[in-house]
């Protein structure tokens, strides 16, 4: 078998387990349905009140109730079945979808509906994915959660960020925003349907009713098994760090940056966006079709830390194909850094763990991205754009040293060798 068709192989090997078949299947129609409802709630919130007051108020749910849920859906994967939270959540998610669809249909939905489902997707989505993270490893064998994970990494930016938002777009569009509602309601509700035929399994990593505590006592057992792990405490660092560094510059002042450069600002942002969401995507496939490397560690902060080193051309290029290629090769790196850190954390973190440590590295790392979106613009008046990009990329190499060393990476790789 030729060296291609092995690493395809190695790609796809995590389909042929039926209930990631289903898992899979499940996560990409939700990703689907939210990146669609990106869209749909935009187009609502303007139907109802035309006010950019409105729309932030109403879009801010979303990130409210992640953020209000993020630690507490952690402790509830490592209690309860796995299986259960995510069929509760999709369940969840489709009613109050089915709901908001209705009432927009029948022309009595208002804001404060719009608002409220925005939250509940929110905080839907901080109780899954700690459950899916904890999950997975209990559906495929360790040496195919890297497949897993690179695959999940390339579906999201591809239906989250592409697709979806792009029907939604075309839908709303064509007809109307309930129209595009009853199509994201639709979607929850094909992954609720699926994820019932999940296979009834003896979950391992959950806590039994004598090793629970109170939810403030396992909470601050996984912070404390956070903070003791040297490996995991450094890189949720550097990984929030790197988040504050790089953030900002890209939502906030990237379009500013066409709009000085370019005589169409508009598509060339476009077109710079959808360069970093394509090349997570590649990264993250061509690394579901390897194997871990031996220096596990190291490859991963060194992707995030070196990945970013390209931010330099942005702030001194004005070619829109080297600003293409340069933020194609940020998301490649940075998305392939990802996949690898999912994979560790399924693979080093002690089963009845998992969960607590997923929701903790969901909540810094969301806990940072405001900071930095909200900096990124009074710094500007001080700093010149161009400048703040050269940073951006300068100084996460510094940061991913700093974290190799503190974090004792090496000492880690050799006492947990993986896939070999």
């Amino acid at each position: 078998m030729s060296s291609n068709n092995a690493d395809a192989l190695r790609a796809l090997a995590p389909l042929r387990t039926r209930d990631y078949r289903l898992l899979f299947a499940a996560v990409g129609i939700e990703v689907f349905g939210t990146g669609m409802w990106t869209i749909v709630m935009v187009f609502q919130v303007l139907a109802l009140d035309d006010s950019p007051l409105a729309l932030s108020a109403v879009a801010t749910g979303l990130s409210v109730g992640l953020f209000a849920f993020s630690i507490f859906g952690g402790v509830v994967a490592d209690r309860y079945s796995k299986r259960h939270i995510i069929i509760t959540v999709q369940g969840c998610t489709a009613a109050v979808m089915a709901v908001v669809a209705v009432l927009s249909l029948s022309g009595a939905i208002e804001l404060w509906h719009v608002a409220v489902a925005s939250f509940s997707m929110g905080a839907g989505s901080a109780f899954f994915y700690p459950a899916y993270s904890a999950y997975l490893p209990q559906v495929l064998p360790p040496e195919q959660l890297l497949a897993a994970n690179g695959l999940e990494g390339a579906l999201r930016p591809s239906l989250g960020q592409g697709l979806g938002p792009a029907l939604g777009g075309i839908v709303v569009g064509v007809f109307f925003p309930a129209i595009g509602a009853v199509i994201v309601a639709a979607s929850y509700a094909i992954a609720f349907v699926i994820t019932l035929f999940l296979s009834r399994r003896e979950e391992t990593g959950q806590m039994s009713t004598e090793e629970r505590t109170n939810v403030w006592g396992d909470l601050t057992a996984g912070v404390r098994y956070v903070v003791h792990t040297r490996w995991l405490l450094w890189t949720l660092l550097f990984g929030s760090s790197l988040a504050l560094v790089i953030q900002g510059p890209i939502e906030v002042l990237l379009p500013f940056l066409a709009r000085d450069r370019f005589e169409d600002p508009e598509a060339a942002f476009g077109f710079l966006l959808a360069a970093f969401g394509i090349g997570g995507a590649v990264g993250s496939l061509v690394v579901s079709t390897l194997k871990l490397p031996r220096r596990y560690m190291t490859f991963m902060i060194a992707c995030w830390g070196g990945g970013v080193l390209p931010l330099v051309l942005i702030g001194v290029a004005n070619n829109l194909v080297l600003m293409l290629g340069a933020l194609f090769i940020v998301g490649a790196v940075t998305g392939a850094g990802v996949v690898i850190w999912g994979t560790l954390l399924q693979r080093l973190v002690p089963p009845e763990m998992i969960g607590r440590v997923a929701s903790l590295d969901f909540f810094v790392s969301i806990a940072f991205m405001p900071i930095s979106i909200a900096v990124a613009g009074p710094l500007s008046l001080i700093v010149s754009i161009p400048a703040i990009f050269v940073v951006a990329g300068l100084v996460p190499p510094l940061l991913a040293a700093i974290a190799l060393v503190a974090g004792r990476m090496r000492v880690t790789e050799l006492q947990h060798p993986l896939d070999r």
